[in-house]
């Protein structure tokens, strides 16, 4: 019989894995929670049709499309072959495929909003935490099976949405631990009037890929794609200058309105990220807020002002969360006229930072907190009443499941990482007390059972 294996991309996650994104869940859950985001889940799998066109020419390969069932059945088979060589053609027919695994959360999130908004209450804010699937090339960071964690407003147009956006990125990141992190901001209305310098507006998506692609591949390697586009050499020149932007916020911002002069788009972007530094210099003067000219997004549903949050310089990780403003994303779905704004959180890429950079506190490993010893029969009714006493609680704890050595009673507490172990045996149980020790540090204990009951298990 063959080895088992899992997918390429894909892993399984153990319980101190878990306990840890569980830690790192529920801090961003709680921080979505205190600016009165709701929870929201969809499907692993939507209709293709309602995942492809959204996210790019580059997203749309990236999507895992599922086959539909009943091909084997005779009676299809000639017309499943015609479907198939029309696949292979790289054209999609409902005859092979109908469904998809979902490539990300806002796309669902919009479908969800254009069938519900009658019944939405307006401004909706929704938190999502769930998997997402792409078929990306497995590497450091990315795999094709992940967790995101999304918050979204829709019905608001405000830019006190991003405001508190780029405070929720600094709580959370600040709650881990994770000191050196950098937000990074820009908007694609400076990316469409940089177009509009270009002579070109529909050229808006080809560079929004090829500038997004810079940290990966360089600029030279962004010219030949640009090149290839069919951009000529005095539009791959002004899109190199204004990539050479550089300085603090404010002196970009000074070049930005000297490139883009007479666009009212662009002036418009330059005046939001303003606005947007300002009331952030005053509310949260600690986030780490930088303008990122070449921060471009590739995603074709943006449509304001987006955001890349990066791990520290120390780790080669890169990205570790992103969104943007989107103000037409229903309009997909033939709800028009509902603005948006949404940012993720790359759960499993935050996780590899923390173990980096020894972030988890000691504390996440610990489950159970206290071993009952099993001396047999008699002792182990006691021991199980008084575990369930402290059940109750709130204390988590287990009795060893049959009567064994001592020697192997403690190798699984500390196999388990459980801090402290309690020994009823036939003495204890004559004078209703038993032995606490704390395996940290060796301290032991005889407690009654009642004092038991009220002790401290930290």
């Amino acid at each position: 019989m063959a080895k088992p294996t899992l997918p390429q991309g894909t892993r399984d996650f153990g319980p101190e894995t878990v306990r840890k994104r569980n830690y790192i869940l529920n801090i961003i859950r709680s921080v979505f929670e205190l600016y009165g985001f709701q929870p929201l889940e969809t499907p692993a799998m939507e209709n293709l049709e309602t995942l492809m066109g959204k996210y790019g020419e580059e997203g749309d390969k990236l999507i895992f499309k599922i086959l539909n069932n009943g091909l084997d059945n005779p009676a299809k088979q000639q017309q499943a072959r015609e479907d198939f060589e029309s696949v292979l053609a790289g054209k999609n027919t409902r005859g092979i495929t109908e469904r998809a695994l979902k490539y990300d959360l806002t796309i669902p999130f919009a479908r969800y909003v254009a069938i519900n908004h009658q019944q939405l209450a307006f401004p909706f804010k929704r938190y999502q935490i769930q998997p997402v699937w792409r078929a990306d090339r497995p590497q450091k960071g990315r795999y094709r099976e992940f967790y995101q964690c999304d918050a979204d407003v829709v019905g608001s147009g405000a830019y006190l949405n991003e405001i508190e956006f780029i405070c929720i990125y600094h709580q959370v990141f600040t709650r881990l631990g994770i000191a050196g992190y950098a937000l990074k901001m820009n908007s694609r209305k400076i990316l469409a009037a940089l177009a509009e310098q270009l002579g070109d507006v529909g050229r808006l998506t080809d560079i929004s890929v090829a500038i997004d692609k810079l940290d990966k591949i360089g600029l030279e390697k962004v010219k030949v794609e640009l090149s290839d586009k069919g951009l000529t050499d005095n539009q791959i020149e002004t899109i190199s200058r204004y990539l050479s932007i550089e300085g603090t916020n404010e002196e970009q911002l000074f070049q930005l309105e000297a490139l883009l002069a007479g666009s009212g788009q662009g002036a418009e972007g330059i005046a939001t990220l303003r606005l947007i530094l300002q009331k952030i210099s005053l509310i949260e003067p600690d986030a780490a807020i930088q303008i990122d000219l070449t921060l471009a997004r590739g995603l074709n549903y943006y449509t304001g002002i987006i955001f890349e949050a990066k791990a520290p310089a120390s780790v080669k990780i890169g990205s570790i969360g992103g969104g943007g403003r989107y103000d037409d994303l229903t309009g997909l779905f033939g709800v028009p006229g509902i603005p948006g704004a949404g940012i993720s959180f790359g759960v499993d890429r935050i996780y590899d930072v923390m173990e980096e950079l020894n972030l988890f506190p000691g504390a996440v490993n610990i489950s159970t907190q206290a071993l009952f010893f099993n001396l047999g029969e008699e002792e182990s009714n006691a021991a199980f009443a008084c575990m369930q006493q402290l059940r109750e609680k709130g204390v988590r704890c287990e009795l060893f499941h049959e009567p064994q050595k001592f020697d192997k009673q403690f190798k699984y507490a500390e196999k388990k990482n459980i801090p402290y172990i309690i020994i009823i045996g036939k003495e204890e149980l004559d004078q209703r007390n038993c032995k606490l020790k704390d395996l940290r540090n060796g301290n032991q204990q005889t407690l009654s059972w009642s004092e038991l009951s009220g002790f401290d298990f930290v």
